[in-house]
């Protein structure tokens, strides 16, 4: 019997770029976009660049 692998969408963490399935991605909304994220560690460091970028 063959198995067929089910084709997963990914996106790539707007920080470290690694791809992830969509599914699994952070998704803090803003007003006119969405950041997509691997994991808190890249996420805390958008946060972070997001802040001094905007002093």
């Amino acid at each position: 019997m063959d198995k067929q692998l089910a084709e997963v969408e990914s996106i790539a963490c707007d920080i470290c770029r690694k791809e992830v399935p969509v599914s699994e991605a952070t998704i803090p909304e803003a007003v006119d976009y969405v950041v997509h994220f691997c994991g808190l560690a890249c996420y805390e460091k958008w946060q972070k660049e997001s802040e001094t970028s905007d002093k």
